[in-house]
């Protein structure tokens, strides 16, 4: 089967099998697994957004969870019920307290929120490069946890933010999943994708020959802020009841620390890193709780989970600084063509 027949094949396949897994699982699995599953896939959406930008145009943002964040807060005020927005938000604006959302356009609307909120904020800081870009992505991270501690009309302030509708589930996280897999790699392994690339590896040799380097970094910058505003949405209607301290360095520290462990330079590397570091928390929590072997009894060691986790990410960086899959990906022989084929093209008829 020729390539450009390939793609679309497995595209189709991947989607079927998502599909099975997403209403199948719940039959077969108990309700912890699944619900280990569902925050695989969370996580996920949240790790491949900020890859994006962190992992393919050099720009290091420490800024990302406040995108998540307002995602979160925004989809939850859209899809309270007119009822409940009179009872916990009585000082809404008229604009907002008249109407209720149904789940997928409260999530597609926090989407485009944060994408153009990171044309607004990105066009001045993709200008910048290395630590300094850096520096002030975290003071955006900053801005918004204030703004959403201050709005209190808007956010409920530092109390917590509660009544949003429980709608996410696993169909719809593993869907949102494929979808942002899609877009992403056809982004990424295309003519734009290349220049996102050299941007990185080079910004002075990719002016050079053409590429605009603020274009390129802000696009990816926002097509990330989107899929963070989904991602943000999909957590505001998974946890129900959150406050601003939810989106702040907690957060940016866990994620950062799947996709460095993964790979920055891999979609792959950014599911591998999730699915390692879910999979061992899950495993060292269960052990730091205490148990035993035969006569031997160990005691609880809480915070044991953070201490491993820690340690391996210290040995990884030493071993493996570009990650588990540095940049390679799992193509399945979508990306590349055969040697016959590239001569055969080469030659002329």
């Amino acid at each position: 089967m020729s390539r450009p027949a390939r793609i679309p094949v497995t595209v189709a396949a991947a989607l079927l099998l998502a599909a099975v897994v997403a209403f199948g699982a719940p039959h077969v699995m108990g309700d912890y697994y699944v619900r280990i599953l569902l925050l695989m896939g969370l996580n996920a959406i949240l790790v491949l957004s900020l890859s994006l930008s962190n992992g393919f145009t050099g720009v290091f943002s420490l800024g990302h969870v406040g995108f998540i964040g307002a995602g979160a807060y925004l989809s939850g005020i859209l899809s309270l019920t007119v009822q409940q927005k009179a009872s916990l938000l009585p000082h809404l604006p008229a604009a907002l307290n008249w109407f209720s959302l149904p789940f997928l356009p409260a999530t597609l609307a926090a989407g485009l929120f944060t994408g153009l909120l990171a044309v607004v904020v990105g066009y001045p800081l993709m200008r910048l490069s290395g630590y300094f870009v850096s520096v002030a992505t975290m003071g955006f991270l900053i801005i918004v946890n204030v703004v959403l501690i201050n709005a209190s009309d808007f956010t409920r302030g530092a109390r917590t933010f509660t009544g949003v509708p429980l709608e996410t589930s696993l169909p719809w996280v593993l869907g949102w999943l494929a979808v942002t897999l899609i877009v992403l790699a056809r982004l990424i392994y295309s003519p734009f994708g290349r220049a996102l690339k050299a941007v990185r590896d080079d910004t002075i040799a990719a002016s050079a020959v053409g590429i605009d380097v603020l274009r390129a970094r802000l696009i990816a910058f926002s097509i990330g802020a989107f899929f963070a505003g989904v991602g943000g949405s999909l957590y505001a209607h998974y946890l129900g009841s959150f406050s601003p301290v939810t989106f702040y360095f907690a957060m940016t520290m866990n994620l950062i620390a799947m996709l460095v462990l993964g790979g920055m330079g891999s979609l792959s590397g950014a599911l591998v890193g999730v699915i390692g570091v879910t999979i061992l928390s899950e495993l060292l929590r269960s052990v730091e709780r205490g148990f035993s072997i035969g006569d031997l009894k160990v005691p609880a060691l809480f915070g044991a989970s953070q201490i491993v986790l820690g340690f391996l990410f210290i040995l990884i960086m030493i071993f493996r600084p570009k990650g588990i899959m540095g940049e390679r990906e799992f193509t399945f022989g979508l990306t590349r063509q055969s040697a016959p084929n590239r001569q055969t093209e080469g030659q002329d008829p």
